[in-house]
C-alpha cells in the first residue's frame, strides 16, 4: 500500500474527514475540517469522494515524503509549495514521485490548507470516521496531531494526472487577509440578551484571541450584555454557534466543539461563511452582519452547490 511519511509535522497537522456525525447524543464530538469547502475541493481535484480523509495543515506547514507515486492536491490557505525544489501550484492536481518531499513554505493568506491524496488516507476509522478530535483524543494516532516519523497509509487509487480533476469549474475559496465579516442569524437564546446586545454584536469589531483553537474562537471586543443569568441548562451546540459567557465576550464554536454547552447563544454563523471563519487565526479581526434565512440558503447554494447539487 502506498503511503506518505511525516518528515516535519508543522505547527498543527491532523487527519480529517467530514466528521463523526450522528453520535452527539452519546457525547461523541463531530470534529472534521475547519474549512469544509477546501476539504471538498482538494478531494474533488484528485477524484476522491468528498468525505475522504485528508490532512489539515495549520499556519506552519509540514514536510512530507512520498513512499510511492501519489496524486495530490492542496487547497485553502496560500502556502509556497515545493516538490523536489520546484514550485507546486495550489488548487491543481500534481504527482508527488516516490522518494520526493513536499515542503510547505511561507504562508501569505488564510490559516489552514487541506492536502488530499488520490485514494484518501487509509488510517483506521473510529466510530465510522477518520477525523481527529484533538479535544476528545479520538481518531487516528490516538486522536493527536501528527509527529515526525508518522506514516500515513493511502487507499487504492491511480497516481496519474488523468485520475484528478483539472477543470477550473470550482474555484478556490477566497482567502481572508487579516480578518473577515461573517454573516449570522439570530441564535436560539437571543431573548436572554438585552435589546442592544445584538446591535452591539453587529456594529463592533472583535479580535480572535490567542486562547482560540479548533474548539472555538474566543473573541475580544464590545461586551454583550445578558438580561439576567449567563447560564442555561446545557443543550446541543452547532458549528458556528456564538456563545456568550458571563464575561460578555463571545465565543464562536468551531470544528472541535463540545457536544453540549451551558452558555446562551446569541447568533449563529451561516453555513456559507463557516469556511471563511475556518481560515482565520489568532490576531485576526471579525465583524458580523445579519442576514435572513432566505439569504443564508441562497449563500449556501452559491458556496457548496457545485460539490453536491442544489441545497434546499
Amino acid at each position: 500500500m502506498a503511503g506518505i511519511a511525516i518528515v516535519k509535522a508543522g505547527m498543527l497537522t491532523s487527519v480529517q474527514d467530514l466528521g463523526r456525525w450522528g453520535l452527539q447524543a452519546r457525547g461523541v464530538p463531530v470534529a472534521g475540517p475547519m474549512d469544509e469547502y477546501s476539504h471538498r475541493l482538494a478531494n474533488h481535484l484528485v477524484g476522491n469522494p468528498p468525505a475522504a480523509a485528508a490532512l489539515e495543515i495549520t499556519l506552519i506547514g509540514p514536510e512530507l515524503q512520498a513512499l510511492d507515486d501519489v496524486l495530490c492536491a492542496v487547497a485553502g490557505a496560500t502556502f509556497a509549495l515545493t516538490a523536489a525544489g520546484a514550485p507546486v501550484p495550489l488548487h491543481q492536481p500534481f504527482v508527488l514521485r516516490s522518494g520526493t518531499s513536499l515542503r510547505f513554505g511561507p504562508r501569505t493568506r488564510g490559516a489552514r490548507a487541506t492536502l488530499a491524496v488520490r485514494g484518501g488516507l487509509a488510517v483506521p476509522e473510529v466510530f465510522g470516521s477518520r477525523a481527529t478530535s484533538l479535544i476528545a483524543r479520538m481518531g487516528p494516532f490516538d486522536g493527536r496531531s501528527l509527529r515526525a516519523g508518522d506514516v500515513l497509509p493511502i487507499g487504492d487509487g491511480s497516481a496519474t494526472p488523468a485520475a484528478g480533476r483539472t477543470e477550473a469549474a470550482i474555484a478556490g475559496l477566497p482567502m481572508p487577509a487579516g480578518g473577515a465579516r461573517l454573516r449570522v442569524l439570530a441564535g436560539p437564546h437571543a431573548e436572554m440578551f438585552t435589546s442592544a446586545a445584538f446591535d452591539t454584536l453587529l456594529n463592533g469589531r472583535y479580535t480572535i484571541t490567542p486562547q482560540s483553537n479548533r474548539m472555538g474562537y474566543r473573541l475580544d471586543g464590545p461586551r454583550l450584555a445578558h438580561r439576567g443569568a449567563a447560564d442555561i441548562l446545557s443543550d446541543a451546540t452547532a458549528i458556528g454557534s456564538i456563545q456568550v459567557p458571563a464575561s460578555g465576550q463571545p465565543i464562536v464554536l468551531m470544528a472541535d466543539r463540545q457536544t453540549t454547552g451551558g452558555y446562551p447563544k446569541i447568533a449563529t454563523v451561516i453555513s456559507a461563511d463557516l469556511p471563511i471563519a475556518g481560515q482565520l487565526a489568532p490576531g485576526d479581526w471579525v465583524e458580523f452582519k445579519a442576514c435572513t434565512r432566505d439569504e443564508a440558503r441562497a449563500a449556501a447554494r452559491g458556496r457548496f452547490g457545485a460539490f453536491y447539487g442544489p441545497v434546499r
